[in-house]
C-alpha cells in the first residue's frame, strides 16, 4: 500500500494541490473570495451549465444506444463477435482529438456529409454527443453486458413460465439485477463526458466550451492561474462525488448478486426478432463507430493528386515545420512512453490491487476511490503541475524523458486495478493460508498462489495500460518536448495549423494510431475471458 500512496501523493496530488494553491494565493494570503468573483462571471456560469447540460445529454444518448448492444454481447454467441467486441472498444482507447478528428472528417467543414449532401455539424451540439457516443459505447457494453452475460436466464424464464409477458420479466427480474451496473455505466460516462476536453477542443469551436477546455484555456492561453484553480476545484468536487457514488454501486453489485459462467447463457440468435435485433445492433456499429474511422482512413490517403501515399510519405519530413523533427517521430516516442508507462501503471496498479484485496475498511475503500480520480479531474492541471512542482532537486524532472510516461501511468492505473481487483478477490484465501504455514514467504505466496491464477488478468490490465497511454492527451499537451512530441499532440497541432498537408497528416497520424489500438485490443480479445476484470 505504501507504494502506490507515495506515486499518487507525489505524481497527483502533490502537483494538482501546488497549481491549485498558486492560483489562489497571493503575498502568502488564500483568496477565496475568487470563487465567488469566478462563479459569477456570465461566461464562467455558461461553461459550467453547457459542461453539465451536455454530459447528461450524452449519457442518456450513449444508454440509449449502447444498452442494446449490451444485450446482443452478453446473451448472443456468432461470427467474428471478438473482433466485433474489439472494435466497438477502439474509440475508448483511441485519444479523443482522434476522435475529435474522426467526426471532423465526417461532419465537418469539407467532410463526407458535407459533400454529400450539405449536412455540416462541426460547431453545433449534436456533433459532440455523437462522438461522445462512440467515445463511450464500449463503457455500457462492456459494464453492463459483463454483467448481463453473467445473470442466470432461467430466472426470467421461470417470470414468464408464471404467466409474466417477456417485457414484464424482463422488468421485474433482469432490470433490478442490472440496475447498479447500468448506474456505474452512467456514472462512468457522466464521468468522462463532464471531463471532456479533446473533442470540445475540436468540435466545439468558440462558442462551447467545457470546464476542462476552459482550465485550458485560462491556463496556457490567458495565464489566469486563479480562475484556473477555481475551476479545477470546481471539477475536482463534482468527480469526487460521482466517483463516491460509483464505488456504492460497484459494492451494490458485487454483494447482491449471484452470477453463472457467462458460457451458459450466450447462445444463438433465434428467430425473427433477436435476428432483427443483431442486425440493428451491427448497423449501429457500422453507422456510429466504423463510418468514422472509416473516413479517418479515406481522408488519410486522399491527396490533392488522388488516391496515394502522400500524406504519409510527409510524415517523414520536417519540412512542414510543425515540429523540430519528422512527425513519423511521433509514432516511436508515443510507443517508448506506452511501454514505460505501462511498466509503472502496471507495478503500481497490481500492487494497490492486491493492498485492496488483503485489506478492508474505510481508509482502503477511500483509496479505491483516489486511484480513480485521475479519470476525471483536470488532466490540464495535472500536466502544468508537474511543470511547476517536478524541477527541483531531488526531482528535477522537468527536462526528463520520464516526465510524460508518470503522466501516461496515471491515467493506466485505474484500468490496471479494475481489470486485476475483481481475479484477485475471486483467489481463495485458504489457499494463501495453507501456502504460508507450509512456511512460504509472502513473496513466495503470491508467487506459486496468486500469480498463476491472475497471469492473464496481468496480461490484460498491461495492453489496456498500454492503449490508453498511447491516447493520454490533456497533460502531455503541456509536457511533451517539441523534438518528442507523441502522437496526440501531434496530431492536434498539425489540425491546429492551416493547409490541406497539415490536415492530411494529421488524418495519417490518426490512421496509424488507430490502428496500433485495434491490433491491441484484438489481441486482448483473443487471450481474455468474459470474467476477466470489470471492464
Amino acid at each position: 500500500m505504501a507504494v502506490p500512496v507515495a506515486f499518487f501523493a507525489l505524481f497527483f496530488a502533490y502537483p494538482v494541490a501546488a497549481i491549485v494553491g498558486r492560483g489562489l494565493k497571493a503575498d502568502g494570503a488564500w483568496q477565496f473570495g475568487r470563487f465567488g468573483e469566478v462563479l459569477s462571471d456570465p461566461g464562467i456560469q455558461h461553461v459550467l451549465w453547457f459542461t453539465t447540460w451536455q454530459a447528461l445529454a450524452s449519457t442518456a444518448l450513449t444508454l440509449l444506444i449502447a444498452l442494446p448492444g449490451a444485450y446482443v454481447f452478453a446473451r448472443f454467441d456468432f461470427p467474428g463477435k471478438q473482433v466485433l467486441r474489439a472494435v466497438v472498444t477502439v474509440p475508448f482507447v483511441l485519444p479523443t482529438v482522434v476522435a475529435g478528428s474522426a467526426f471532423l472528417a465526417l461532419l465537418g467543414r469539407g467532410g463526407l456529409l458535407d459533400e454529400a449532401w450539405g449536412v455540416r455539424l462541426d460547431t453545433t451540439v449534436w456533433a459532440i454527443l455523437l462522438a461522445h457516443v462512440f467515445f463511450n459505447y464500449a463503457v455500457v457494453v462492456r459494464t453492463v453486458g459483463g454483467l448481463w452475460s453473467q445473470l442466470d436466464p432461467r430466472q426470467e424464464e421461470a417470470a414468464r413460465m408464471l404467466g409474466a409477458s417477456r417485457f414484464a420479466a424482463w422488468r421485474t427480474v433482469t432490470l433490478p439485477a442490472l440496475g447498479p451496473a447500468v448506474a456505474a455505466a452512467a456514472l462512468m460516462v457522466f464521468l468522462f463526458t463532464f471531463s471532456s476536453f479533446g473533442v470540445v477542443l475540436i468540435l466545439g469551436g468558440p462558442a462551447f466550451s467545457t470546464l476542462e477546455v476552459e482550465i485550458y484555456r485560462q491556463t496556457a492561453q490567458l495565464l489566469a492561474l486563479d480562475t484556473a484553480a477555481v475551476l479545477t476545484m470546481v471539477q475536482f468536487v463534482a468527480v469526487c462525488g460521482i466517483l463516491a457514488v460509483h464505488a456504492w454501486t460497484v459494492r451494490r453489485r458485487e454483494a447482491t448478486l449471484k452470477l453463472v459462467d457467462p458460457a451458459r447463457t450466450a447462445r444463438k440468435p433465434r428467430g425473427v426478432g433477436q435476428w432483427a435485433l443483431l442486425g440493428g445492433v451491427l448497423a449501429t456499429v457500422a453507422l456510429l463507430i466504423v463510418l468514422p474511422l472509416g473516413v479517418l482512413v479515406q481522408r488519410s490517403f486522399a491527396t490533392a493528386e488522388g488516391f496515394g501515399l502522400g500524406y504519409f510519405r510527409a510524415l517523414t519530413s520536417a519540412e512542414g515545420g510543425a515540429f523540430l523533427v519528422p512527425p513519423i517521430d511521433a509514432v516511436w516516442n508515443s510507443l517508448e512512453y506506452a511501454v514505460v508507462a505501462t511498466a509503472i501503471a502496471v507495478l503500481i496498479g497490481g500492487l494497490a490491487a492486491v493492498a485492496l484485496t488483503r485489506r478492508a475498511g474505510r481508509f482502503v475503500r477511500g483509496f479505491d476511490a483516489l486511484l480513480m480520480l485521475p479519470l476525471g479531474v483536470s488532466a490540464v492541471t495535472v500536466g502544468f503541475g508537474f511543470l511547476i512542482t517536478l524541477d527541483k532537486p531531488p526531482l528535477d524532472l522537468r527536462a526528463s524523458w520520464i516526465l510524460v510516461p508518470l503522466a501516461q501511468a496515471l491515467v493506466g492505473v485505474p484500468f490496471v486495478v479494475r481489470t486485476m481487483l475483481p481475479v484477485l478477490r475471486a483467489v481463495d484465501g485458504r489457499l494463501r493460508e495453507v501456502a504460508a504455514v507450509l512456511g512460504a514467504s509472502p513473496w513466495r505466496v503470491w508467487r506459486e498462489v496468486d500469480l498463476p491464477m491472475v497471469r492473464r488478468a496481468l496480461i490484460i490490465a498491461a495492453g489496456f495500460a498500454f492503449a490508453v497511454s498511447l491516447g493520454e492527451f490533456g497533460a502531455t499537451v503541456f509536457i511533451a518536448r517539441p523534438d518528442n512530441p507523441t502522437l496526440p499532440v501531434a496530431v492536434a497541432t498539425l489540425l491546429g495549423r492551416a493547409g490541406e498537408l497539415n490536415y492530411g497528416q494529421a488524418m495519417a497520424l490518426s490512421t496509424l494510431l488507430m490502428l496500433v489500438c485495434g491490433a491491441s485490443l484484438l489481441l486482448l480479445e483473443r487471450i481474455r475471458t468474459d470474467r476477466t476484470g470489470e471492464f
